[in-house]
């Protein structure tokens, strides 16, 4: 497996200005969609909008929780997690909920990201299938992570 499969959409993106700048972009997507058209599930893609908010928010607690692990100890082992049975609980989870779940917990994590000397964003932790990344390749993660689902949003938005 990849380090990070997310790097091929991030281009030249700066990194904390695209992952400061998604919650807004998730909202302003989901606010285009109407109530039904959020739970709506398009035959090609493999969630709707709501769960794909639902999973930002999911994803958000682990990567706090990642990179605050890899700032307390040394070298970590992450434990890695299965989105798609984290998904199976999506069914009744609110949109709206979900959305300001990532948007608090974003805001929180961007704290940690920004205050992180250049010393701690090269402290390293191990992913059991990714291998050895740093601090700084969760939140390329992220930033990645982010775009590829704002595309999918993007679609789905029309």
């Amino acid at each position: 497996m990849e380090l990070n499969p997310y790097a091929k959409y991030l281009g030249e993106r700066d990194l904390e200005e695209t992952i400061r700048a998604t919650a807004g972009a998730v909202r302003g997507l989901m606010a285009r969609m109407p109530a039904e058209q959020v739970q709506v599930r398009a035959p090609e893609k493999r969630w709707n909008a709501r769960e794909i908010v639902a999973h930002l928010a999911d994803c958000e607690l682990v990567f706090g929780f990642r990179l605050r692990q890899t700032l307390a100890e040394d070298g970590p082992v992450v434990q890695p997690f299965d989105q798609e049975r984290w998904a199976l609980r999506y069914g009744n989870v609110d949109a709206e909920l979900a959305l300001r779940m990532f948007e608090v917990a974003r805001e929180w994590n961007l704290r940690l990201i920004e205050g992180a000397t250049v010393e701690e964003r090269v402290r390293g932790m191990t992913h059991p299938e990714r291998g050895t990344m740093t601090f700084w390749t969760v939140v390329e993660t992220m930033a990645g992570h982010d775009v590829n689902h704002l595309r999918q949003l993007e679609r789905l938005a029309g």
